[in-house]
């Protein structure tokens, strides 16, 4: 949903470095930040001594569609993402560079909104992080590439491949909700042909407004990662493509079996167990852990492989991937 505003506010009418004034104010600052935008790089403070970095894409068509997100939304969830695969980690985030590709006809405004949201995720999610550099480029297809920075505080990195036998299984956020909203806007937020509509989809986000906000405003519980590691969490990662696949990750990961308990998933479990674009945090920990922050378990840490759902073999993929799931449409 972006506004086509004055042929002069476009990214083709502007240059780079006018763009960059309007767009730099809004930008969130990094409580890290030794040198920030205006040279070749920045200087970030990093006291422990490592740090953690992930990228990761967002391009118009299999990640996203104007005719559904604002582009204070894409803001918004460009961040998000980031910042939930930094505290699947353990880490708490403390810097992103931001990269934004974006055809002529693109308004400068809608690149403020941009950023807007992504100072607005930051202030939400973790508090002081900020955006410290990035590029802007042309292109025919919108893309949004944020590249995050986390500092573990002096604790050991929580890996995927550390899950035990005996350990409990355990979930913070929302499961399902982002692929429900998700299969109302396909559903529902298009016109005769199966194109997205910007009246349809006005009618479904006042009708649901918590699902479709989960699909374009994921809230991952980002403070939960570093609290996770240091209540010991063997394993951990960021639930981005679905329960079922990312779990399946972790055994495969770990040498293990992960058995979900379906009781565990609410009132939907099968898009609860199949739904992706939640991000949350899947996490497992020793038997007898108080879980941290908002955890819950939803299952155990078993000998074997692959993955389980009520004891039961579970072989189906399940989850989001773009290279199978895109039909290759925009809109």
């Amino acid at each position: 949903m972006v506004d086509s505003g004055s042929p002069a506010d476009t990214v083709a009418a502007a240059s780079e470095r006018e763009a960059l004034k309007r767009i730099f104010p809004r930008l969130p600052e990094s409580a890290a930040t030794l040198v920030g935008p205006g040279d070749d790089a920045a200087v970030l403070a990093a006291p422990d001594g490592r740090y953690v970095v992930t990228t990761d894409m967002m391009v118009h068509g299999p990640d996203f569609r104007l005719a559904w997100s604002s582009p204070e939304d894409l803001g918004w969830k460009a961040g998000a993402t980031n910042l939930s695969d930094v505290a699947a980690m353990g880490a708490v985030p403390t810097a992103l560079v931001v990269a934004i590709a974006a055809p002529q006809s693109f308004p400068v405004s809608s690149l403020e909104a941009l950023a807007d949201g992504l100072r607005a995720a930051c202030a939400a999610l973790a508090p002081g992080c900020g955006v410290v550099g990035g590029d802007l480029s042309v292109s025919d297809t919108l893309t949004i590439a944020v590249t995050a920075f986390g500092d573990l505080e002096g604790r050991a990195p929580v890996l995927r491949s550390g899950a035990r036998p005996g350990d409990v299984v355990a979930v913070s956020g929302r499961l399902g909700a982002a692929a429900a909203g998700l299969g109302l806007l396909f559903a529902e937020a298009v016109d005769a042909d199966g194109t997205p509509d910007p009246d349809a989809f006005a009618r479904v986000l006042t009708a649901h407004p918590e699902l479709i906000d989960a699909q374009l405003r994921p809230r991952p519980p980002v403070a939960d990662g570093p609290l996770a590691a240091d209540a010991g969490a063997t394993a951990m990662l960021d639930l981005s493509d679905g329960l079922a696949l990312d779990a399946r990750r972790v055994a495969e990961a770990s040498g293990v079996a992960i058995d979900i308990d379906p009781g565990a998933l609410g009132d939907h479990p099968v898009t609860a167990l199949t739904g992706g674009e939640d991000h949350g945090l899947l996490a497992c920990f020793p038997s007898g852990t108080v879980l941290p922050g908002g955890f819950r378990p939803v299952g155990v840490v078993r000998e074997g492989a692959g993955l389980l759902v009520g004891g039961h073999l579970f072989d189906e993929r399940g989850g989001w991937d773009p290279y199978l799931e895109w039909d290759g449409a925009a809109g």
